[in-house]
């Protein structure tokens, strides 16, 4: 288990010595609330979580809502769905029905004990998630980056990937809230396509920052 400089994030290793991110704690923490029948509302994750958990949550019937990226914004969708389970892929954790904020040390207890009252590995847990291929680009930019999102040729490019990607795949630009970048970020069943598309919308807001 290794937690974040404050604390409130947590990220596990699985006997593999495989990573396993906040998207893949979230789903065993979920399944686990689902079985004890502790799980209120739908699990609350964000814009950036992996269209492998809201695939997995999906066949055990357990609803993903979407928030923007930001803890904060996480809990205002749990309080306003009623749900009491969410989370960030960098393993910021809410299960607001053992405490108030994200507390990495709390995430962690609620994966072990999982997987003692199910007798089960981590690995063997997350048998039912596959987290899809996912690529993140950030790009510089000079101008508003609310100007280059709107961009006509940005639009075409978003468009035309995701008519290509169809039901399997998902695409998201974002300007970051704390840098001059847009990060666009594409993802779906197809590596070698998400990565090419990831690359021609990136190209596209270059070029029209």
């Amino acid at each position: 288990v290794a937690l974040d400089g404050d604390g409130d994030r947590c990220i596990m290793v699985d006997a593999d010595g495989q990573v396993v991110d906040g998207d893949e704690i979230l789903y065993v923490i979920a399944l686990a609330r689902q079985r004890s029948k502790g799980l209120k509302g739908p699990v609350v994750g964000t814009q950036m979580s992996n269209l492998g958990l809201e695939l997995a949550l999906k066949a055990q019937g357990i609803a993903l809502e979407r928030a923007k990226v930001g803890d904060r914004y996480v809990l205002e969708r749990l309080v306003e769905k009623g749900g009491n389970l969410g989370g960030e892929s960098s393993g910021h954790i809410l299960c607001l029905d053992r405490t108030t904020t994200g507390d990495g040390i709390v995430s962690a207890l609620q994966v072990l004990g999982a997987m003692v009252d199910s007798g089960k590995s981590l690995r063997e847990l997350l048998a039912g998630m596959q987290k899809c291929p996912q690529i993140l680009i950030n790009v510089p930019v000079k101008g508003a980056a609310a100007d280059i999102l709107k961009h006509a040729n940005v639009s075409k490019a978003v468009a035309s990937v995701e008519k290509r990607l169809g039901s399997e795949g998902r695409v998201l630009l974002r300007p970051s809230g704390t840098e001059p970048l847009i990060r666009v970020m594409v993802e779906g069943s197809d590596a070698s396509l998400v990565s090419t598309s990831a690359e021609e919308i990136a190209a596209m807001v270059r070029a029209s920052a």
